[in-house]
């Protein structure tokens, strides 16, 4: 067997785990956070006197920035500021896990902070009440890079078969899909529903809907939760908007999105003006849908398997070949909320729900 540590016995590690933390009120805190690539997260954890009640109550810390693709040596030291906590689902009890902000040495935000921009915005649009939800589609990988459970010579067969599917010729990993779910729900994020994909060993969990800024935290946790539980499985987590060339399917990050207006009766005519709005910074919302400034969506946005062309607005009712589509539903019952497909699987959250407010909500693209 390869000298892999997720090949560790893990029977071991939980007779460790089974220990109390003694008898005071000392706890672990796992901080996490968004590195230089705008899509790793990180980790590092401290020992705190006691329980935190509120997100304020846990200090900001540091680390080294140069290993994380965001400083040089010469002055590494990058800022935590924590923003969000929840359960941890991994070591129980008190214990908590801690999405941080990034800055620099001089408290400015790191390049891929983003968190900071969006509140803002977001506060400016709270009258508003801007709801978010995301679809976040990405594929299991054994640790060779290949999609798990397919044939090491050849490919599985065609798609059809396998979205919403049950069976062992069909479903490769569902394990790993439960363990998410359940820790996910333990650690308090909002998780709605998750389901088999249409590309074989491809999944989507739903997060939302939820307000504001909480949709971003919401949906960087989880995907930090996925990663970590797919370690213990020694199966590695790609959100690579198309990791496998040919006829199969891409992997999207689709964002559902309402204001008040858009959910009372009559909302419908809300939802047209919202679509109208974005048709007009098509481009501009394009390039902030992906870390690579639209270029990894290039790959996927082809105009099949469900998807848009990249360099088109389309709208419509129900046609998931189009950049936003008003569900079937929200069209009969004239009120309720709209999806824009665009984003890919491995957009920043924040971004993409930033700009949505500033276009539909604030009419104010910087």
């Amino acid at each position: 067997m390869a000298d892999y540590s997720a090949a560790l016995d893990k029977k071991v590690l939980h007779k460790y785990q089974d220990l109390t933390q003694s008898d005071d009120d000392t706890v672990q805190c796992m901080y996490v956070w968004i590195d230089g690539t705008g899509e790793g997260l990180r980790c590092k954890t401290r020992t705190l006197p006691s329980e935190p009640k509120t997100i304020k109550e846990i200090p900001m810390w540091n680390y080294d920035g140069s290993s994380t693709y965001q400083a040089e040596g010469s002055n590494s030291d990058m800022f935590i500021v924590p923003c969000a906590m929840f359960r941890d689902p991994f070591r129980r009890g008190r214990n908590k896990l801690v999405l941080c902000e990034v800055f620099k040495y001089d408290m400015r935000p790191a390049e891929t902070n983003f968190r900071k921009s969006c509140k803002a915005v977001m506060e400016r649009a709270k009258e508003s009440q801007p709801w978010f939800a995301f679809e976040q589609e990405y594929i299991l990988l054994a640790q060779d890079s290949h999609p798990l459970g397919w044939p090491k010579m050849g490919y599985p067969g065609p798609q059809g078969a396998y979205y919403c599917a049950v069976g062992a010729n069909k479903v490769f990993g569902r394990d790993i899909v439960e363990a998410h779910y359940r820790a996910c729900l333990y650690a308090g994020i909002k998780i709605a529903g998750t389901n088999s994909e249409g590309m074989p060993a491809e999944w989507e969990y739903q997060i939302g809907p939820l307000e504001g800024i909480a949709a971003g935290d919401h949906l960087w946790m989880a995907r930090f939760l996925m990663h970590r539980i797919a370690e213990d499985f020694g199966v590695v987590v790609t959100l690579d908007p198309k990791p496998v060339a040919g006829d199969w399917s891409g992997a999207g990050g689709h964002c559902n999105y309402s204001t008040n207006v858009m959910r009372e009766q009559g909302g419908l005519k809300h939802i047209e003006e919202a679509i109208g709005k974005l048709r007009t910074r098509h481009k501009e919302h394009i390039k902030v849908y992906d870390p690579q400034d639209g270029k990894d969506n290039l790959k996927r946005l082809m105009g099949d398997r469900e998807t848009s062309l990249y360099d088109e607005f389309s709208s419509g009712v129900a046609d998931r070949y189009a950049s936003v589509r008003i569900p079937r539903q929200v069209f009969k019952d004239g009120r309720g909320y709209l999806e824009d497909r665009r984003p890919s699987s491995n957009c920043d959250p924040y971004r993409v729900t930033e700009a949505v407010a500033r276009t539909t909500i604030l009419d104010d693209w910087p």
